[in-house]
């Protein structure tokens, strides 16, 4: 254990509903992303060549399931994001540093709630079923198919945003752990 982390108190850390949502989230957009671009690549017709109608079908499902979690546990994000204090960095950041690190975190935040919302309204505007897990959601929108192609592809291009923001935050994290060796690890840490 290093020094800083010794030193480190409850306070300086988030709130341990907020870590534990963390890590959701990034558990439940690893496998989102990951069935995401196999879809993508693939399309409709290419995964049922890959995996029959039966596996397609359960990749469809768990992708749309996962975009409802997404949802939920983002809203839930929001709330504790809300309703505790966020520790200040000790030792402070460099602006620079603290401004980007500020900007991918709402952009992240933007488009972790963005994205499960254009999902939704781009299967219900196509008229496919809007599931969690077996149960049918109510769509919200309309059917039109231009929409629903135009929806697909904002869907498309904030998932490879999303891909951006989430390498950035890796980076920046890992710049933190192995060359800066302060805390912030240790703030968003489950243990």
């Amino acid at each position: 254990m290093s020094m800083i982390e010794s030193r480190m108190s409850e306070t300086d850390r988030y709130a341990y509903p907020h870590r534990v949502l963390h890590w959701l989230v990034a558990a439940v957009l690893l496998f989102s992303l990951a069935s995401g671009l196999v879809l993508g690549f693939l399309g409709f017709e290419g995964a049922t060549a890959r995996f029959g109608q039966s596996g397609t079908d359960l990749l469809y499902t768990a992708h749309k399931s996962l975009g409802v979690a997404m949802l939920a546990l983002m809203t839930l994000r929001l709330i504790t994001r809300l309703l505790f204090v966020v520790p200040d960095h000790e030792p402070p950041l460099p602006a620079f540093q603290r401004v980007l690190s500020s900007t991918v975190h709402h952009l992240l935040y933007l488009a972790l709630l963005a994205q499960p919302l254009l999902g939704w309204a781009a299967t219900a505007s196509g008229d496919f079923p809007v599931q969690f897990l077996h149960w049918h959601l109510p769509g919200v929108i309309g059917v039109n198919e231009a929409l629903s192609e135009r929806l697909f592809q904002w869907h498309g291009w904030l998932g490879w945003a999303i891909l951006g923001l989430v390498a950035l935050h890796i980076a920046g994290a890992l710049f933190h752990w192995l060359i800066r060796r302060d805390n912030v690890m240790t703030r968003m840490s489950l243990f």
